[in-house]
């Protein structure tokens, strides 16, 4: 499958309504702790099923960063609605955490692909330049 936006939607549609797209609320509110010692704040969670036949687990996580340029933190938590339906229908796209740091602003997604190269293809896509777009300059970065 390209990474078109088109083609994302039209998979994310196709996910949702087979019941394989999921936003589970449980976690919502929850604090972690990451490895730079800083409090992250998870504000929403995307999980996509795996395909039949497979892997049940991801093999890949992406994990970006950056400082929302032009709006406050609680804008962008309802901004940030808008790219969802261009990015969970990607290949290999399996599951995202929202973070927020409050302190900072900062923002943070925890992804999970089903392979490298579908973690790769996402750091290159037309979802990852429109985050890029939107951040403070310089603020981006990931791992």
């Amino acid at each position: 499958m390209p990474l078109h936006p088109l083609s994302a939607l039209l998979h994310t549609l196709r996910l949702a309504l087979t019941g394989r797209l999921h936003f589970p609320r449980g976690r919502i509110g929850q604090a972690l702790t990451l490895d730079d010692h800083r409090t992250w704040i998870i504000f929403r969670e995307a999980v996509v099923d795996p395909a039949p036949g497979h892997p049940a687990e991801a093999e890949a996580i992406f994990r970006p960063r950056f400082h929302v340029a032009g709006m406050s933190p609680r804008l962008n938590i309802y901004f940030s609605l808008l790219p969802i339906p261009f990015f969970t229908g990607l290949p290999g796209f399996r599951r995202k955490l929202w973070l927020v740091q409050p302190e900072s602003g900062d923002f943070q997604g925890i992804y999970a692909w089903e392979t490298a190269r579908d973690a790769e293809n996402y750091a290159r896509s037309f979802a990852m330049r429109f985050m890029t777009r939107r951040a403070v300059p310089d603020s981006t970065h990931w791992t």
